[in-house]
């Protein structure tokens, strides 16, 4: 490794994303872990992430939310709590700050405020970076989960693999529970989350909705997922339906639906942090890529996951015929 183990005891992760863009690191800081397994691992990102230390206990050992940034869209920012930020971030005293963010234009400057003992990440060429060999230039091209695997490679840290987690547990299925959805049978329900943080990565309501009674017409249950955000364009794919779906949209946390979706037969959705929960769980999945770059973020295995690149091949018709497919060997199999 290029950081002896004894010099790294305490490591804080940057990476303030939403849920799908942290999933994909995952990989990354498990490998992380293997190579410094007694340092203590702290993640500095947005609110909801706080989730993920519990999620993943053996990963993450605290939490710090990070109050936005001059030049990051995901949170307004709060120059008097960045202030209070970034003391904390310095009293704790890290060996090592780990930028995850991105190509670093915007916050490698900022993470080197951190004043860890050693700073490593991704840079542009010609854009800051510490001159200390810890910053790849950033892999403008592959998946998401393997650029970060890039990133520990050039730290000397050896691949745990590339498989996605999303550990579920009792409480995720008590608060499932608790919402009293009618009865679904394990397998025998799809889930369809038509939702998306922008509007131009959401495929065509109508499309969601003749997907879905076509499901409910070959036997399935189907359930419509989002947030509670999401439940406006939900509620607009079930009056587009010829049939009755069960709506879980807003109702669920995100432990929540990760039960729902593992336990489906399958899931169709944009290609949002959904898509990176389904492939933790290895359920079947139809992945519409609105946002051109289905070879950064969708599934990797693309036997399991059919994905459809609609900024180039926007053909309703293949999507529907694979959906046909996976339907009509489900029945031979079950008959």
């Amino acid at each position: 490794m290029m950081l002896p183990v004894e010099n790294v005891k305490k490591i804080i992760v940057f990476r303030a994303l939403q849920l799908g863009d942290m999933l994909c690191v995952i990989p990354a800081i498990r490998a992380l872990k293997q190579a410094y397994p007694q340092a203590k691992i702290t993640l500095a990102g947005l609110p909801w992430a706080k989730s993920l230390v519990s999620r993943f206990p053996q990963y993450f050992d605290s939490f710090i939310h990070f109050p936005g940034y001059p030049g990051l869209p995901e949170q307004e920012v709060n120059p008097l709590a960045f202030t209070a930020f970034l003391a904390e971030v310095q009293k704790q005293q890290f060996d090592l700050a780990l930028q995850m963010q991105g190509n670093g234009s915007i916050v490698n400057p900022m993470v080197e405020l951190f004043n860890a003992n050693f700073t490593a990440g991704f840079c542009k060429k010609d854009d800051y970076a510490p001159d200390n060999g810890l910053f790849l230039q950033y892999p403008n091209h592959g998946s998401e989960i393997k650029r970060h695997l890039l990133l520990m490679e050039h730290l000397g840290i050896s691949p745990q693999g590339s498989a996605l987690e999303f550990p579920l547990t009792t409480e995720d299925e008590e608060d499932l529970m608790a919402i009293h959805l009618p009865l679904l049978k394990s397998q025998k329900y799809i889930c369809i989350h038509p939702g998306s943080r922008g509007a131009w990565r959401q495929w065509p309501t109508a499309h969601f909705a003749s997907l879905a009674d076509y499901c409910i017409k070959k036997g399935f249950q189907v359930v419509l997922t989002g947030t509670k955000d999401e439940l406006g364009i939900v509620e607009e794919v079930s009056r587009k339906m010829k049939l009755d779906p069960i709506i879980a949209a807003g109702k669920t946390n995100i432990g929540a639906m990760g039960v729902l979706i593992k336990n489906s037969f399958m899931l169709i959705s944009n290609c949002t942090g959904v898509s990176h929960m389904v492939a933790a769980f290895k359920t079947p999945s139809i992945v519409i890529s609105m946002d051109g770059e289905p070879d950064r973020w969708a599934p990797l295995n693309r036997e399991l996951h059919y994905v459809i690149d609609w900024t180039v091949n926007p053909d309703f018709a293949l999507v529907q015929q694979h959906l046909k497919t996976k339907l009509e060997v489900s029945a031979k199999v079950l008959s």
